[in-house]
């Protein structure tokens, strides 16, 4: 169970993000100064730093989202150069907290060099934790969709993943770049919702120094980065339309021109783009351009919802069983015929996510053998 510190000054807003984050299944403490925030990350193994101050937090050598009551390039820039990972401003979008919390925890940049509180956690090796995880399933819908991947990956088409939130749209973009001749190449993943609509275009195709306020330095955008391999744009249909004619414009082109520059750079890039939209309906609306959309859904790969595949929910418990007591280092739980039938009865709204974290919640919570009762009172 990942533990996240809230450092927030207000003490309502502090409350409610943790009712909010133990709700969802997160562990949270609270801090209402930098200095009580670091002297806690001294004794607690947090995986993660919610604050409403990046300031004097680089120094704990832990992942932090700067939650700003600014809304504005300026201060998403200075959270940055101070080290944090997202930028989020107030009010809180919780959809997109949660999502960019789960990224951040689940990244290799979540361990980075650990204070002498996380070398208490003993947690499975980074390169065990770090490997793909299968598209775990038995059902008619799974084995198609495993069977897809296959034949797309060796192509160099670009495609549209479609689907609901926590289907594990993610993890078929990443089987479909390990599977293809670029799988020694780069895999850059960008969250087209995650970023602030007036940063998404520093973040896509870089910066010159002095190109705005706070562009201290040149930097490198996703599709620099992903030079030679697959860059995956999730949440695409959450991109503004001027970012939408660049990205059709790189990839008609194969060149980008960093933000601040007039300068074209080649770039090979196979991009996978992901979205949970329907981006027809969007067009209609007007918010999506029709010809991006052709451009980036040469194949179309639609992720079913859990619900149309509840004969795989026994399989993906017992491999959640699996990984989730290897990551806590302890004997793997089993789970009687009962409790399973149980869970594979719910509607799973929030699909394979969802049911990991219940998963987990019963790993931590249930008793050594899982029971339909440990299910009725935990989930």
């Amino acid at each position: 169970m990942a533990k996240v510190l809230i450092l927030e000054q207000s003490k309502s807003v502090r409350n409610n993000l943790r009712e909010r984050l133990e709700f969802e299944g997160f562990t949270t403490e609270g801090a209402e100064s930098a200095s009580l925030a670091r002297t806690m990350c001294e004794r607690i193994p947090f995986d993660l730093i919610l604050a409403d101050n990046p300031e004097g937090l680089a120094e704990t050598n832990l992942p932090f989202i700067v939650l700003s009551r600014e809304n504005d390039i300026d201060a998403a820039m200075r959270a940055m150069r101070h080290g944090a990972v997202d930028f989020i401003p107030k009010p809180i979008d919780m959809n997109r907290l949660l999502h960019s919390i789960r990224r951040t925890i689940a990244s290799p940049v979540a361990e980075s060099a650990p204070t002498p509180a996380r070398k208490v956690r003993q947690r499975a090796p980074l390169q065990e934790r770090c490997a793909i995880e299968p598209i775990v399933g038995e059902s008619e819908q799974t084995v198609r969709l495993r069977s897809l991947v296959e034949r797309v990956a060796a192509s160099e088409a670009r495609v549209l993943i479609t689907g609901e939130n926590g289907t594990g749209k993610e993890l078929v973009a990443k089987w479909l770049h390990h599977k293809s001749r670029r799988a020694n190449a780069p895999f850059v993943e960008v969250n087209c919702a995650a970023i602030p609509s007036e940063l998404i275009e520093s973040e896509l195709f870089g910066h010159e120094r002095g190109a705005f306020t706070s562009a201290v330095k040149q930097r490198k955008g996703k599709f620099e980065q992903a030079d030679g391999g697959t860059l995956f744009m999730d949440e695409i249909g959450d991109m503004s339309l001027s970012a939408q004619a660049k990205v059709l414009r790189a990839l008609q082109e194969r060149k980008i021109s960093r933000v601040g520059s007039d300068r074209d750079i080649e770039v090979d890039v196979r991009v996978v783009a992901a979205t949970n939209k329907n981006l027809e309906y969007e067009i209609s609306k007007g918010n999506f351009r029709e010809d991006l959309y052709h451009r980036i859904g040469v194949i179309l790969v639609k992720v079913p919802p859990l619900r149309e595949r509840k004969g795989d929910v026994p399989i993906l418990v017992e491999h959640f069983l699996r990984s989730i007591c290897k990551e806590y280092g302890i004997v793997t739980k089993t789970i009687e015929a009962e409790a399973l039938a149980k869970l594979s009865q719910r509607r799973w709204s929030g699909n394979i996510r969802e049911l990991r974290n219940v998963v987990e919640r019963l790993v931590v919570l249930g008793s050594k053998s899982i029971t339909s009762e440990d299910v009725e009172e935990y989930c």
